[in-house]
């Protein structure tokens, strides 16, 4: 039975999303929805009807799964919520701070609804998430680091979009090389925050804005700029055009500790990503947990799940016998 996918919201993720179920041969895109005018919103796969977000309750019966391409600043924090009450769901939240009551609010609503709502989903919250939980598992004796970049980080440029008198953003997260280096090299560092990391801003201002306050407002934002050593340059949209057009990121998950009777071997795993769209491989990760929900719900569960709680199996097209076959 092919999965019938909307997608809530066009911007790059969304963009992803789309480019990520044309890859998928047992879904298909049922239709896109936005907040902006629909009439002026052009996609990329036929004959899929663009709709008004207001037209979205209307259409529960026509999609099995809604993917919410929203930002995790303040559009998620009430759409996943309100659109589990009548749809599963599947959204990319990524305010780490904030995602136990992000899922308290999300599992209510599915619940009450009886949908599946799974939360945080991509590649950090997300594939990273598995491969902190995969080293804490196998090394109980040891130490935790992930870094990310350098890149750009969708979720803080965003935030930044969102000031008042900022016309367009990029944020890269770049790590300190000192500090990976003194991991893999088994030192066992206590990092802080800001000792792992920098943030690099770039910034278009509306003309006549007070760069002053945009960028006070910038370095003192709280779960995203306030613990990282922030640079705020204020660029022309020319610039940001030619120089930051591309959405790269990546980074590492390591874990490093020992094993033996007096802990007396050392390891070191690392799981690192290299990605040349950061929106796109997030909408790739996002569509394969998408046909987790589905599964889920045809099972009759019920709530938010993340992907602590998806068996690895729900997310391949494959069946059992061909994953322990070809995969195992």
């Amino acid at each position: 039975m092919t999965i019938k996918i909307g997608i809530l919201g066009y911007g790059n993720l969304g963009k992803g999303v789309e480019c990520a179920v044309k890859h998928n041969p047992d879904m298909e895109l049922a239709a896109v929805f936005t907040r902006r005018d629909k009439e002026s919103l052009n996609i990329l796969t036929p004959r899929v009807k663009v709709c008004s977000v207001q037209e979205a309750e209307s259409m529960k019966d026509e999609i099995d799964v809604m993917i919410l391409c929203g930002g995790s600043a303040t559009d998620l924090p009430v759409q996943t919520p309100e659109f589990a009450k009548c749809f599963n769901v599947v959204d990319s939240f990524d305010t780490h701070a904030r995602i136990p009551e992000h899922f308290e609010a999300v599992d209510a609503a599915a619940k009450e609804g009886g949908h599946v709502g799974i939360i945080s989903v991509g590649w950090d919250p997300g594939m990273f998430s598995l491969n902190r939980l995969y080293g804490n598992a196998v090394l109980p004796e040891g130490n935790d680091y992930t870094f990310w970049g350098r890149g750009v980080s969708q979720g803080h440029s965003d935030a930044i979009r969102r000031i008042e008198g900022v016309k367009d953003a990029r944020q890269y997260t770049v790590p300190v090389e000192a500090a990976l280096r003194a991991v893999r090299d088994g030192e066992n560092p206590e990092l802080t925050t800001r000792q792992k990391h920098t943030r690099e801003c770039f910034v278009v201002a509306e003309e006549g804005a007070d760069l002053k306050r945009i960028e006070e407002e910038i370095v003192t934002m709280p779960n995203y700029f306030a613990d990282y050593d922030t640079t705020v340059r204020f660029i022309s949209e020319e610039e940001l055009m030619r120089d930051h057009k591309g959405i790269p990121h990546g980074g590492f998950v390591i874990r490093t500790g020992k094993t033996g009777w007096e802990n007396e071997h050392s390891h070191v795993i690392e799981y690192s990503l290299k990605l040349d769209s950061n929106p796109e491989f997030t909408a790739s990760v996002i569509v394969a947990y998408a046909r987790a929900a589905y599964r889920l719900s045809k099972e009759g569960t019920a709530g938010c799940k993340t992907v602590f709680d998806i068996a690895p199996a729900y997310l391949s097209p494959l069946s059992g016998e061909e994953l322990r076959k070809h995969l195992l």
